[in-house]
């Protein structure tokens, strides 16, 4: 039987401020362990609130979120950074790398937060050495490519060997050749280490690289679709 790692039912989420946003309509979603999905549609969607619901960056308004077999509406914040911190790894459009620190000080931060700072420089080191940057060390984020951010980012969201990888716009701030290689990086880890793998992209490209893609409108997902079908 397939191990589901991530599952929703009803999940519904409101915004409230002079008009009541109501981003995510009910929305019952599965995402099985080792699997890769691409989420797409046209802006403002719900794509990156699913995304942020999910993984437990943003409450919920109603509904239920698991992760890992885990129900999210039981844990406490505390619970729920932890399980970020030890479980998960992301990965967003502009990085969020700190600019005062190295390749590797910003690879660390993961495990240092974490708690595990025995061997932290070596796995970060070693996570580098995965997406290709072991010649950028110590270079600090001002004297990389968009390329090699992103690549530092990738390997800051793997360095905790996580079970989820959440994709937020990973290559929407590159060029095709980079966004290519950026991909095929993502797509080997998620082969090699079965990491379960969610993108969030408005790219058919980079969509098409998934197994699975889930198409939202309005705050629903209007169609699921896997690769060949």
């Amino acid at each position: 039987m397939t191990e589901i790692m991530i599952r929703s039912e009803r999940l519904h989420k409101y915004y409230e401020g002079e008009v009541r946003v109501h981003a995510l309509r009910g929305v019952d979603i599965s995402i099985a362990k080792g699997e890769m999905v691409a989420m797409m549609g046209p802006s403002g969607c719900g794509k990156t609130t699913l995304l942020n619901c999910l993984s437990g960056l943003d409450d919920i308004s109603n509904g239920k979120v698991w992760i890992g077999g885990k129900d999210l509406n039981s844990l406490s914040d505390n619970k729920k950074t932890e399980l970020r911190a030890l479980n998960m790894g992301f990965v967003f459009q502009f990085y969020n790398l700190l600019p005062v620190l190295t390749a590797v000080e910003n690879v660390e931060m993961p495990l240092l937060l974490a708690g595990k700072s025995k061997y932290a420089k070596e796995k970060a080191k070693k996570a580098l050495d995965m997406v290709g940057l072991s010649h950028r060390y110590d270079h600090r984020p001002s004297a990389l490519s968009g390329g090699e951010r992103q690549r530092v980012t990738i390997a800051r969201a793997i360095v905790n060997e996580p079970d989820i990888i959440w994709a937020d716009e990973p290559t929407g701030d590159l060029d095709t050749e980079t966004s290519d290689m950026i991909m095929d990086i993502l797509c080997k880890l998620n082969k090699k280490n079965g990491h379960t793998m969610v993108l969030v992209t408005h790219e058919d490209r980079v969509a098409e690289r998934a197994e699975r893609i889930i198409r939202m409108e309005s705050g629903l997902i209007k169609r699921n679709c896997t690769k060949g079908v």
